[in-house]
């Protein structure tokens, strides 16, 4: 429910927030948080709040009931050049049935993937509005919160897997839509369960791959005695072997490219067969073996686009 003072044509002009999805304030200065102690009902905030002045930077505002009660309203003024102005229309988000107000100060009130990881720890779906008190007590919300879900293509061990590890860090500072990284792990140990070969070939130590029930030896260390081993590793491993010893050993295919196969659902891996830049393989995002965060950043701007998801403000 809204309503307003000013034309019809402005009203009509006028964008609402209550149903669309991922509206997380941008910078969260325009939230304010008020006690509030009137009648929790559209037909009562509007009544409070219509002609009343606000702060000319305030476009939300987050009430708090003394019986712990919430809601989110969104404001307008006439006129945002004077410091203050009265409110000239309203607009009820959510209210108490709908909100959910988390105090939480690990959680960054500015950034719209932690907001939306937040609403799905507490369980609040698309229908709800998250409220977070996060770090240095600062207030915001993502209201509908629908973030994209990003599955990451990626070998274990090391743990956590290195660009699952990127993916969350980039995410955490990042001016992105709300996204969502789930770990699609290949657990390397996994592939060679059933096989005893004399040795195993790896391609480095970084691996974590040192206790594999049998020797193991390191490809970036070039053995100089070629053993009856079995490689595991991928095609560049592959071509390294060739020039090293001049033959092709039993291999264990490790490459989260040909182990991921074709996706429609956003993904993110690594290739060794890209060494300078990204690529984009319809829904899948590929990214040299190592990647940076730059690299990180700009694969996921490539799949997803900049700033908040669809309806966001």
């Amino acid at each position: 429910m809204t309503a307003t003072v000013s034309s019809r044509d402005a009203e009509n002009a006028r964008r609402s927030f209550k149903n669309s999805f991922n509206v997380v304030p941008l910078p969260y200065r325009g939230v304010s948080v008020q006690p509030y102690d009137g009648p929790m009902t559209e037909e009562g905030i509007i009544a409070r709040f219509l002609g009343r002045e606000t702060y000319r930077r305030t476009e939300f505002i987050v009430l708090r009931a003394p019986d712990g009660g919430c809601a989110v309203i969104a404001v307008e003024a006439i006129d945002r050049e004077p410091l203050f102005a009265p409110i000239s229309h309203v607009e009820v988000l959510a209210l108490s049935g709908a909100c959910h107000f988390v105090h939480d100060p690990e959680t960054d009130c500015a950034n719209r993937s932690a907001l939306a990881a937040l609403a799905k720890r507490e369980r609040v779906g698309r229908d709800g509005t998250l409220i977070c008190e996060g770090k240095y007590d600062h207030v915001n919300f993502i209201h509908h919160p629908d973030p994209f879900i990003l599955n990451v293509v990626e070998v274990a061990p090391p743990e956590p897997p290195k660009l699952f590890d990127l993916v969350r860090h980039v995410l955490s500072y990042a001016d992105l839509p709300p996204i969502i990284p789930v770990l699609e792990p290949i657990n390397l140990k996994e592939l060679v369960r059933d096989l005893s070969p004399p040795a195993f070939l790896v391609p480095c130590r970084s691996g974590g791959l040192d206790d594999l029930g049998a020797p193991v030896h390191y490809l970036d260390e070039r053995p100089p005695q070629r053993s009856d081993w079995t490689l595991i590793g991928c095609e560049r491993s592959l071509q390294f072997h060739r020039h090293y010893y001049g033959d092709e050993p039993p291999r264990v295919e490790m490459c989260p490219r040909v182990l991921a196969g074709r996706r429609n659902e956003p993904t993110m891996l690594k290739c060794c067969l890209l060494e300078f830049d990204i690529e984009r393989d319809s829904e899948i995002m590929i990214v040299p073996w190592g990647a940076d965060l730059a690299m990180i950043e700009r694969a996921l701007r490539t799949l997803f686009g900049s700033g908040a998801r669809g309806d966001g403000a």
